[in-house]
C-alpha cells in the first residue's frame, strides 16, 4: 500500500507489470478509488508499468477541501496527475481515465504535452451537465449522505444485465462510493459540473481515443461522439454491454481496445 508526498497530497498508488515497460497511467471515476480498474489490471500489466492512484478526495489520497478553492477544479486534478508523477520520477505515460478521469486526461493533454504519449478518454465528455444536476447531487448528499444517492448512481454506472446477474459487485461499488470522503465527494462534484473542456480539447495533439459505454446513461455514446470530434484526429468506439463503470462491467473489451489503441499509437 504505497503513499507519496505529491505537492498538497500524499497520494496512495499501486505499479504493477514489468519495471521497464512503458508507464500507463490510470484514473478513477467520481466516488470510486483506483481499485475500479482491478479487472482490467491484469491484461493491461502483461504490456505495461500499469500506475493507479486515488485521486484528491477519494480512497487513501488526501483532500484539502476548506484550504484553497482551486482545487475544486478539473484543471487542479490534472497539476495532481504531474504532480504524482514528478514525485515518482516518470516523465512520459500512456493515460486512460474514466469520467472524471478522463476529463482530467484531457486537461493533461493538453496542458503537458510533453508528458502524455497518448491518452484515451473513457465514459466521459468535454461538458458533463447540467450544472443543475450537480447542484441538486450535492444538496441530496448535504441533506442524507452519499447513502441519499447510491442506488442511483448503480443505475447509472452498470447495465440492467449487470445489476441483475452480478448483484455482490454492483453492491462492492455501492460500498466504494459510500465510503468516499464526503468532502472529496462533493469537491468532485464542483469540479465536473464547473468543467468545460472544449478549448482544451482543441488543443490537444497527442494520439486520442474516446470510449463509450453504448447503454451510458450518463456520458452517452453520443456525448463520446461530440468529444472525439473537438479533438483532432481522435477515434471513437463504443463497448457493448456496458454502462458507466466500463472497467468493471467490460473488462476484457476494454483491456483489448486499449491495448490496440497503445500499440497502434506507440
Amino acid at each position: 500500500m504505497p503513499f507519496v508526498r505529491a505537492a498538497d497530497l500524499v497520494v496512495q498508488y499501486d505499479l504493477s507489470g514489468a519495471a521497464g515497460a512503458p508507464v500507463l497511467m490510470l484514473a478513477n471515476s467520481l466516488g470510486t478509488s483506483f481499485h475500479m480498474w482491478d479487472p482490467a489490471v491484469p491484461a493491461l500489466a502483461a504490456s505495461y508499468r500499469v500506475l493507479r492512484y486515488d485521486m484528491r478526495g477519494h480512497g487513501l489520497t488526501s483532500c484539502t477541501l476548506g484550504e484553497d478553492a482551486a482545487a475544486a477544479t478539473v484543471a487542479r486534478r490534472a497539476d495532481d496527475a504531474v504532480a504524482l508523477l514528478d514525485a515518482l520520477g516518470i516523465a512520459r505515460v500512456r493515460f486512460a481515465g474514466v469520467s472524471i478521469g478522463g476529463m482530467v486526461g484531457q486537461r493533461f493533454a493538453a496542458e503537458h504535452p510533453e508528458r502524455v504519449e497518448s491518452v484515451a478518454l473513457c465514459a466521459t465528455g468535454n461538458v458533463i451537465g447540467p450544472p443543475s444536476r450537480w447542484d441538486a447531487r450535492m444538496e441530496t448528499i448535504r441533506a442524507g449522505g452519499l447513502a441519499a444517492i447510491a442506488d442511483g448512481v448503480m443505475s447509472g454506472w452498470f447495465t440492467e444485465r449487470m445489476r441483475r446477474e452480478e448483484p455482490d459487485v454492483v453492491q462492492g461499488f455501492s460500498t466504494m462510493l459510500q465510503r468516499t470522503p464526503v468532502d472529496g465527494y462533493l469537491e468532485g462534484c464542483r469540479a465536473v459540473r464547473d468543467a468545460d473542456l472544449r478549448a482544451d480539447d482543441a488543443r490537444i495533439r497527442a494520439r486520442t481515443l474516446v470510449v463509450s459505454g453504448a447503454e451510458d446513461p450518463s456520458t452517452t455514446p453520443a456525448a463520446g461522439e461530440a468529444l472525439a470530434a473537438a479533438v483532432p484526429g481522435a477515434r471513437f468506439v463504443t463497448i457493448d454491454g456496458a454502462a458507466h463503470i466500463i472497467p468493471a462491467e467490460q473488462p476484457d473489451a476494454l483491456a483489448r481496445t486499449l491495448l490496440a489503441f497503445f500499440e497502434e499509437a506507440r
